[in-house]
Order: structure tokens, then C-alpha cells, then sequence
């Protein structure tokens, strides 16, 4: 079992204030931090841990949400079953933040947006006597905490435009190298659900095509999503800046501007599988208010559909936040008791964190 660690520094603790504070607004600003293209990482995925071949759910406890999962892959490629669905149609869409790996205490991309504000600092002395950096160089908990959407918006243009797709990709991948999460003190990209990784390896498997549709940035997801989860970056549906085309030294280059060229969250959600995936999921998993529409999109389809939601419920090993079955109330990851009541509802199933998975992560003692 995972232990707690010492709390969050304070500084991130008044971040989660923050974002407490400007959501929805601040949540506009923060996720529309992606790119429309990137270069493949070179590595490949880990494979989940190795599992017999009579359950390929290992870290998972028997249960509804496993079963269904197993009944879901058994009827849809069947090809005697009246549920049966082609190969070319089998499509499965999963969010990240808090479907896919740690959400909280706050965002890993906004993390990352105030870690790059201190390393960019000695580049810009200004900054020392000018807000919002000023109170971000300072490690200001209290201030960080009152900042505004304009103080928002003026950290991430600092941060996340104004260099071209590679530029940033490659800034992404080396901050990745060294940041580690408050709680595990570990990096980042280890803190990914093993129990979800088992799926996604179970669909692919079986022959579904296996996309990311996430809140985050789209490039800011490229940069990594390869190594981590398996997907290619042409399986990153995101939130994305303005590119533009321009020359650096006779070189085509495409730039990064401070403004929003496609929000994917909630109903954006739903327009992104259109536009870039262009078929409606037979499999969605989410976690969150904003991914309810993207699993009603789902469930609309004709045939047999699987809409699942993980709920953190495990404050031991992981977070436990809702507000939905009296959880404590959170704007990172919200789980409203409406959304429970209408996957009650639809027949969707919600995955209880604590009750449905054996294990959580793959560094977790067994």
C-alpha cells in the first residue's frame, strides 16, 4: 500500500486555493495549453505488469465494474454475438487528468506552468518586481492564491507561447525529467493508473482503437503520451493555441500564439471525437463533470456502449474527492452527485478507486 507523504508544500497548497477560486474561468485558461502537431517521442510504452492469460485485469478486484469490462470486450468481438461490433468501428476513448493518472492537488500542466516561471526567471530580472511572477518567484502561497484569470493568462503566455511546437515539446520532456509530485515524490509520469493500463492494453488487444481525449494540452500530452500510455500523437485529442507558420533562418517553423484555437472539455469533448476522430466511441472512460457529455455522446450510439467513471474514494493510496456520495467537494476533477445520478440512471458504472482496484500504481507494494 502506498503511505502518505508529508502534505503538499504551502505553495502549492494556496495554488489549489487558487484554482478553487477561478474555476470555471481559470479552467478556460488552463487547458487550452496544447499544439496541433509533435514530433514522436522515440519510446515505446511499458507494458502493463505481466498477467495470466485467464485475467487480463490483474489489478483489479471481481466486481460489476471488472465483469462489465470483460462482458463488454467478450460480446463486441464476438462475431456470433448480436452485440458484435466490426474491427474498423471498435473505437475507445479515455480522458487523462484523473481517469488516467494523479489530478491533484492541482493539474501536472499547471504545475508545470509555475515551475517554468522560476526557471525562466533569471532570464527576465523584471520579473522580480512585477505581478504575477513576482509572487511565483517568491514561492507567495497567499498571493499565488489571490491570483486573478488575468494573472492566469499573463503566467501561461509567459510559459507556453512564444516558441515554436519542438521548442516546447522539448521543454515539456526535460521539466518531466526532474518533477517530482508533492505527495509520492516521484515523477510525474509514474503516478499513471496501472488498473487502466490494463484495459487500455485489454482493448487494443482485441482490436479497438484507443484515443485520449483530455482537457489538456494537446501538445503538452504529445510530449509524453507515447511512452507512458502507448498512444501516438495522431491519438491526442486536446485543447490547443493558435499556430502560426513562419521561417527561422529559411526554416518552416510553426509558432505557438497566446490564443485558443480549440477548447476540449465538456461539450468539447463530444466536438473533438468529430472533428479529428470522426466515429463515435463504442467505449468511454472519464472521471469528471467535464467528461460527461463525451460519455452521453457515447451512450447515444446504437448497439452495445460502455460508459465508465473512476471515482476517487481512497484518501490512503490516492485522493478521495466528489463532492458525489459525500466525498469531500473539489474544482480539480469535480464529481457531482448529478453526474452519479445520471450514470446511475444510463447504466453507466462508476469505478470505486477504493473498491475495484487491487492495486493503484505500478510502484504500489502488493
Amino acid at each position: 500500500m502506498v503511505k502518505p507523504s508529508p502534505s503538499p508544500s504551502v505553495a502549492t497548497s494556496g495554488v489549489h486555493r487558487s484554482v478553487r477560486a477561478l474555476l470555471p474561468a481559470l479552467l478556460l485558461v488552463l487547458l487550452i495549453l496544447g499544439g496541433a502537431c509533435a514530433p514522436a517521442a522515440p519510446d515505446t510504452a511499458p507494458a502493463p505488469a505481466p498477467y495470466p492469460d485467464s485475467d487480463p485485469l490483474p489489478s483489479w478486484n471481481d466486481g460489476a465494474a471488472k465483469e462489465a469490462i470483460l462482458k463488454f470486450v467478450r460480446e463486441t468481438t464476438d462475431e456470433s454475438s448480436p452485440s458484435f461490433v466490426p474491427p474498423d468501428d471498435r473505437v475507445a476513448v479515455f480522458d487523462q487528468d484523473g481517469t488516467l493518472w494523479v489530478e491533484h492537488p492541482l493539474y501536472t500542466q499547471g504545475v508545470f506552468a509555475l515551475d517554468r516561471i522560476r526557471a525562466l526567471a533569471p532570464s527576465h530580472p523584471e520579473w522580480s518586481e512585477i505581478e504575477p511572477y513576482k509572487s511565483v518567484i517568491a514561492n507567495d502561497a497567499q498571493a499565488i492564491a489571490n491570483f486573478t484569470k488575468a494573472d492566469w493568462v499573463a503566467i501561461l503566455a509567459a510559459t507556453h507561447a512564444g516558441m515554436t511546437t519542438e521548442q516546447f515539446t522539448e521543454t515539456v520532456q526535460q521539466w518531466l525529467a526532474t518533477a517530482k509530485h508533492p505527495r509520492y515524490n516521484r515523477p510525474y509520469t509514474d503516478l499513471v493508473y496501472l488498473p487502466m493500463l490494463e484495459v487500455i492494453a485489454w482493448l487494443r488487444e482485441n482490436g479497438f482503437q484507443t484515443y485520449m481525449v483530455t482537457g489538456g494540452g494537446q501538445l503538452f500530452v504529445r510530449a509524453y503520451a507515447r511512452k507512458v500510455y502507448g498512444f501516438s500523437p495522431a491519438e491526442i485529442v486536446g485543447s490547443s493555441l493558435v499556430l502560426s507558420y513562419q521561417y527561422d533562418g529559411g526554416k518552416p517553423v510553426l509558432m505557438r500564439e497566446p490564443k485558443l484555437f480549440f477548447m476540449d472539455d465538456g461539450p468539447g469533448k463530444a466536438v473533438g471525437i468529430e472533428l479529428f476522430i470522426g466515429q463515435r466511441p463504442f467505449a468511454a472512460f472519464g472521471n469528471s463533470n467535464g467528461d460527461r457529455q463525451m460519455l452521453e455522446w457515447t451512450g447515444a450510439g446504437y448497439g452495445k456502449r460502455l460508459m465508465m467513471l473512476v471515482l476517487h474514494d481512497d484518501p490512503e493510496r490516492e485522493y478521495a474527492y466528489g463532492p458525489a456520495n459525500g466525498l469531500p467537494n473539489s474544482d480539480v476533477g469535480t464529481f457531482p452527485q448529478s453526474l452519479a445520478d445520471e450514470a446511475n440512471a444510463k447504466g453507466w458504472f462508476i469505478i470505486s478507486m477504493k473498491n475495484d482496484w487491487k492495486r493503484i500504481f505500478l510502484f504500489e507494494e502488493q
